[in-house]
Formats: structure tokens, C-alpha cells, sequence
């Protein structure tokens, strides 16, 4: 029996044999918590009079599940069969098949995924005759689904939103909505939860069965659940108290699906009598990097706190790489994958990883240039990416009226009012005659059955040939901004307003970025059908296969729970990482941290981290900040291995400007011109002085980083602006 005990440390010991009442056990990365858990369930089994029926054990993912299953199987053998393992949502339809019926469901109830449910909202916005710019489908089901996490009825969102004249039309969508699906027999993802919660607190058998029955219960990533989760796991341990959570606060990076980190800070106040067992020691990582995620983290207040260790080697100090721009980084990440390749023949030992998936672009074209292969997980390729082949789409069918693949792609993208069956019709005339789509489209109104739909198809036809006709005039970056702009793409997706959305937004501009990089690039043309053909190039070349040995791409969210030899982390600049939304609240920057805080610790023996002194941006090339996150980490465990300065003094040199390189710095330029250099340090808070274009003003913060400084000035005339010191050339009043 006690095979499985041996070589857990002390405090790893201690969790498995702390059985009764309700346990915390922070386990930091790569502490061996999964080896707990299946440890603990085992000593359990094999020391009470427990059986494999009676103990409940809720992961995050039916990946996680198996895994535990699979270790749990290895112990105790066969029985683990008749153990409750599983999801949240697979937990909650087995208890729901017995009970559903208290809801006034039938037993036989379907589930829909989220397009399913897309479906049914967007019904209930046309039934009530409501503009869908207006209530976006995906905004409106967005809200729902929030105020189902947080146990939030129509009648309640109503209640909380009386004053929201808009907010109380979406509650009657809501209020709609729910109806349909239980007239459907259906659930939605977060209905499983929330009815499983609102019939153990409605039916007090129901209940009372489910908290006989789970006499230990066991929950992973406790610090990722929701309101709902929270109410249910709370529910169920009502009857014996022992419960064990496991999870890390310093791992919370969920917020914008629902997990409220307080469930897991404020568990010791939920269970007066609970015990805490920290896991501190790490057996994935050297010291060095363990010692650097150790000095992030440390900046977050909100925090149990901990402090990694490991016994193992030193190992190398993280390599530092600063790029001129995103080609430049992208180029060092090629080349130090490639080396790693030469020294160990593996291409997978290396990970990249991305605040967001538009920074993905400039590294993946550097794969391709180099034939490294690599693959993009939790995610698509870039130029995979649907808004990025819709906005494609556009520029061919632009440039070839006769792209049938094309036209039907983006005919209702955004929405027309052109659905299947009129494309079916333009497609049996198009084939008839044998011309195009387009030619038929162009046409509409000479087809009896395509007259009610003609003048949304001639409309259509009218905006490719009139942005064809500025393809003969406009460059091909102004071209593709008119495409996003005159189609209502940009527009149909700002109207969402959803997480999804504004991704899908920011991976339009990144291609924005990709477009300005051709049209000044000396080597193309800068022609439409020149540009189309090397994304052609681009999106088609596969550098891999899915048994191929390959560079791994994915954004740090996705990575959680994940580990690599070696980690490139990237893009370490203020607005990339952390991203510009958190800018504004103290608790988001907590949430960013806690995510470079993961990222760090997917390493096991080697970490780069890169960022860059420029960046394109919607189009523009801007100067770059370094990154808090990156200031965090003592120099101590660093090396820097940037070349910046070499690379491009001479080419700022013609431009009369001077690279002057500063470590733990933003970039610095000065003009050669004899103008006199400010004194930096003399621009705090509430010094009065004067912008050439925005006049007098008085800066209202300064946030000095080595020889530059964020100010923040709110201008007499010109409002509040943000500037950098160097850039300003203010004058001191």
C-alpha cells in the first residue's frame, strides 16, 4: 500500500494524509499536484471504509480527468471505474439525467453548443423585432451567459438594470430566450451548471442524496472556478465537510470566463476550521527561473503568498532580446530554435508564447522563411484565422470577379440578408450559363427568382466594382483599409462588443500591419495581385504535420498546465504584455502579472524573453515601452544578448537620429541637432510646461523608466494626452 507514497516530499505527504474536514493545498507550478491528487484519493480508499462511489474528484478539463483516472487506475486497479471523475459539466449531466425533471425538463434533454445557442438568440431578436446592430447576436448572448454564471435570472438582470432602458430589453431576450430552450428541451452550456445548483438548493432530497453520497470531495484548479462552481461544490460538501480543494492563486488567469479568484483567498474564511498545505517546491524548473517568476509575482498584493523552490540546479540565466522590430524578434527566435535543433535534434523542446495571437504573425512568417516547421495550438495559423481569409477574400474577389470560392464566402460577411437558399439559385443560374457567380450576382434583377433578393445582390456587386475601381488607384494597405471599412466587417464586429470580437479586431489589425510592411517594401511591387500572391505563399506552405517534430506555438493562456525545455516569451512591452485594457485597473495588472507569472514557470531549463524598440500598430510604426513585468526581474538572473544598437545605428544615422541604448530602458533617440538635452528627471507631477502643437499644460503623472519618462499632461486647450519624454521635446514653464 504504501508503494505510491514514497519519494512525495514532506509537505506533498501531508496532503495525502490530511483526509477529514476541509483542505486548502496551494500547489504551486509544477509541484506535483496532480501525483497529490491521485495519491490522496488512493490513501483514502485504502485506509477508510470509503468506496470509489463515494468520492467526487472535479477537474477543469476531461484531459485532466483521464489523467487523473489513469493515475488513480494504476493504484487501486479496476475500481476506479465506479469513481465520479470528471468536468463540472460532465459531473453536473450525470446528476442532472436523474433529477432534470424538478426543473421541468424531460429527462432526455439536449444540449446546445454555443452555435446552437447563437441560433436560438438571434430568433428571439428577430421575433421581437429588434435591430441585430443593435443587439448584436454574440453581445447579447455574451450577456447571458454572464449573468447565468453569476446565478442571475431575466427577472434579476431586469431588477439590476431598471435604468438601462437597452439592458432591459436584452433581460426580455434573455427572459425569451430561456423560455425557447426549455420549450426545445434544451440546454445550454451554462444552463448544466446553473440548473444542477438551482434544483440541489430548490430540492432538499435531491440534496440530501448527493451530499450522502460524496462523503470526500476533491476539486483541481480551484482557483479557475466560477460563481456557479463555487455554489455547487458548496452545496455538495455539505454533508461530511471534507472537502479539498487544490489550486494556486498566483495561477488565476480567468477572469474574463467568470473565475473569481476569491473563491480560493477566501476558502479559509468559508471553512473556519480549514487546514492550508503549501506545495512550494518546484521539480520542473531551475532556480534561476523560479527565482525570476518568484520576483514577479511578488508585486501582486492580492496574494496568499509562496515562494518556489527547487533543488536542482542553478541552470542558465534568461536570455534577454531586445529587437529593432516584431521581424527582428521574430528572426532571434528562428535562429535560437534552429540552434537548439542543431544541439539536440528536436525541434519540440522549444515553445513560444504570446500575450495575443495577432503577435504570432511576424514569428510564423520567420518559421516559414527559415523551413521551421512548428504548429499553432489552441488557435489557427494566422492567415487561417476566418476574419483574416474573409478580409483576403474581399482582395481577391476584388482583383477576380470570376473567384466563385471567394463570393460565396463573403456575400453575407457581415450579414446581408443573403442566405443559403439565394446563393443556391445564383450558383444553378451561374452554371447554367456558364459564367460566374458575380456575373449573375451583378444581375440579379434579370432572374424571376432572384428578383426579391436583387437589390441586396446588386448592392453587393455595386461595392466590389467600385473598390475595384480604387484597386487602379489606391496603394494596397489603402485599398485593404477600405475594404474593412466599406464592407461593415470593422464595423459589424465593433457592434459585438464581445472578448471574441475584439480578438478577431486585433487580428485585422496585425494583418493591417502585415499589408503596410509590403506596400513599403522596396522588393514588391506593391501590387494587389502581387500581395495575394505571396499570402498565397504564406497560408499555404505547410511546415509541418501533426507527427511532425515542430516548434509550438500558442498564446500563455493556452499553456497553462503545460511545460517545455525551452520557452521563448515574448513581446515584453507596455500595451502588448501587459495588454493595454488593464492599463486602468490595479486588479487587471494583478491578473497580467499572475499571467507572465504562468509563463515564466512553463520553462524548464531555458527562458528567453524578447521584446522590441518599435512595433507596428494599426499601420503605424510606434516606439515601444519595456514591459513592468520585465523591469520585476532583477538583473542578476538575466543576459542580455541584444545587438539593437549595431543593427540600426547606422541606418537612424542617415536619419539623422542617434540610438542611445540603455539597459532596463524604453528605447532613447535624440536628434543630432544642436538642441539642448532636456533633463528628464526634472518632469514630475505638477510641473508646468509647454507642447509646440498642444500649448501650455500641467503633467499630471510621470512614470520615469531609465532616460525616458510616460507623461501624462492635461493640456489648458488640448485635453489629457500621453506622451513620452524624448518624443515630447517639451519646454518647462
Amino acid at each position: 500500500m504504501e508503494d505510491y507514497l514514497k519519494g512525495l516530499n514532506e509537505k506533498q505527504l501531508e496532503a495525502v494524509k490530511t483526509t477529514d474536514g476541509p483542505v486548502l493545498v496551494i500547489a504551486g507550478a509544477g509541484s506535483g499536484k496532480t501525483t497529490v491528487l491521485a495519491s490522496r484519493i488512493a490513501y483514502i480508499l485504502q485506509t477508510t471504509y470509503t468506496r470509489p462511489w463515494n468520492i467526487l474528484a472535479i477537474t477543469f478539463t476531461n484531459k485532466a480527468a483521464a489523467e487523473m483516472k489513469s493515475r488513480i487506475g494504476s493504484i487501486i486497479g479496476g475500481e476506479v471505474n465506479d469513481m465520479w471523475v470528471g468536468t463540472f459539466h460532465s459531473i453536473c449531466v450525470r446528476i442532472l439525467r436523474t433529477c432534470i425533471d424538478r426543473a421541468g425538463y424531460g429527462k432526455d434533454f439536449v444540449i446546445y453548443d454555443t452555435s446552437d445557442s447563437h441560433t436560438v438568440v438571434k430568433e428571439c431578436i428577430k421575433e421581437m423585432g429588434l435591430d441585430e446592430k443593435m443587439f448584436p447576436v454574440r453581445g447579447v448572448a455574451s450577456v447571458i451567459s454572464k449573468a447565468k454564471n453569476d446565478l442571475t435570472d431575466p427577472d434579476g438582470l431586469e431588477s439590476i438594470h431598471r435604468r438601462d432602458p437597452r439592458m432591459r430589453i436584452v433581460a426580455e431576450i434573455y427572459r425569451r430566450y430561456r423560455s425557447k430552450l426549455m420549450n426545445n428541451n434544451a440546454l445550454d452550456f451554462d444552463d448544466i451548471i446553473l440548473l444542477t445548483v438551482n434544483i440541489l438548493k430548490e430540492n432538499e432530497d435531491v440534496a440530501e442524496k448527493y451530499q450522502a453520497r460524496f462523503q470526500y470531495i476533491l476539486v483541481d484548479e480551484y482557483q479557475d472556478t466560477n460563481n456557479t462552481q463555487y455554489e455547487l461544490i458548496d452545496l455538495l460538501a455539505r454533508g461530511y465537510g471534507n472537502i479539498c480543494v487544490v489550486g494556486d492563486d498566483d495561477q488565476s488567469i480567468y477572469k474574463f470566463r467568470g473565475a473569481n479568484i476569491q473563491n480560493i483567498l477566501g476558502f479559509e474564511k468559508d471553512h473556519k476550521n480549514a487546514k492550508r498545505i503549501m506545495l512550494e517546491q518546484n521539480y520542473r524548473s531551475t532556480s534561476n527561473i523560479l527565482d525570476a517568476a518568484n520576483a514577479v509575482i511578488a508585486h501582486n498584493r492580492g496574494r496568499m503568498g509562496k515562494n518556489l523552490w527547487t533543488s536542482s540546479k542553478r541552470g542558465d540565466s534568461i536570455t534577454v532580446y531586445t529587437g529593432w522590430d516584431e521581424k527582428d524578434e521574430a528572426k532571434f527566435i528562428a535562429k535560437k530554435a534552429a540552434e537548439r535543433y542543431a544541439e539536440t535534434g528536436r525541434y519540440n523542446d522549444c515553445a513560444v508564447l504570446y500575450r495575443t495571437n495577432a503577435q504570432s504573425r511576424a514569428i510564423e512568417e520567420a518559421f516559414m522563411r527559415e523551413a521551421i516547421p512548428y504548429k499553432v495550438l489552441a488557435g489557427l495559423r494566422f492567415y487561417d484565422r476566418r476574419e483574416i481569409k474573409d478580409v483576403i477574400a474581399y482582395l481577391r474577389l476584388v482583383y477576380n470577379h470570376g473567384d466563385d470560392v471567394s463570393l460565396r464566402r463573403i456575400i453575407n460577411e457581415p450579414k446581408r440578408k443573403i442566405g443559403a437558399a439565394t446563393l443556391e439559385k445564383v450558383r444553378s443560374h451561374a452554371l447554367e450559363q456558364g459564367t460566374s457567380d458575380f456575373e449573375i450576382v451583378e444581375n440579379a434583377d434579370m432572374y424571376p427568382d432572384l428578383r426579391s433578393a436583387a437589390p441586396r445582390l446588386k448592392q453587393f456587386a455595386a461595392l466590389i466594382k467600385e473598390l475595384r475601381r480604387l484597386a487602379g488607384i489606391l496603394p494596397v494597405d489603402e485599398l485593404a483599409k477600405r475594404v474593412i471599412e466599406d464592407s461593415g466587417y470593422m464595423a459589424a464586429l465593433a457592434a459585438e462588443d464581445t472578448v471574441e470580437a475584439q480578438t478577431r479586431i486585433d487580428n485585422i489589425n496585425e494583418f493591417m500591419s502585415a499589408v503596410k510592411d509590403y506596400a513599403v517594401n522596396p522588393e514588391y511591387s506593391g501590387s494587389l495581385g502581387e500581395f495575394l500572391e505571396s499570402v498565397t505563399l504564406v497560408s499555404d506552405i505547410d511546415g509541418y504535420d501533426q507527427e511532425q517534430d515542430c516548434v509550438v506555438m500558442m498564446t500563455i493562456h493556452s499553456a497553462k498546465g503545460l511545460e517545455f525545455p525551452v520557452v521563448f516569451l515574448t513581446g515584453l512591452e507596455e500595451g502588448i504584455f501587459p495588454s493595454q485594457r488593464s492599463m486602468d485597473s490595479p486588479e487587471d495588472i494583478e491578473e497580467e502579472r499572475r499571467l507572465c507569472y504562468v509563463a515564466i514557470t512553463r520553462a524548464k531549463e531555458k527562458l528567453y524573453i524578447t521584446k522590441t524598440t518599435s512595433r507596428m500598430k494599426f499601420g503605424r510604426r510606434e516606439p515601444t515601452i519595456e514591459s513592468r513585468f520585465f523591469r520585476e526581474i532583477p538583473e542578476e538572473y538575466t543576459e542580455d544578448a541584444s545587438r539593437a544598437a549595431s543593427r540600426v545605428s547606422s541606418g537612424l544615422e542617415r536619419a539623422g537620429i542617434e540610438f542611445l541604448p540603455g539597459k532596463r530602458s524604453a528605447p532613447v533617440y535624440e536628434r543630432k541637432e544642436a538642441v539642448p538635452a532636456m533633463d528628464i528627471s526634472a518632469l514630475n507631477a505638477g510641473t508646468r510646461v509647454r507642447h509646440r502643437k498642444f500649448g501650455e499644460g500641467t503633467i499630471v503623472s510621470a512614470q520615469h523608466i531609465g532616460r525616458d519618462a510616460v507623461l501624462v499632461i492635461d493640456f489648458d486647450t488640448a485635453g489629457t494626452k500621453r506622451l513620452m519624454a524624448v518624443f515630447a521635446k517639451l519646454e518647462i514653464i
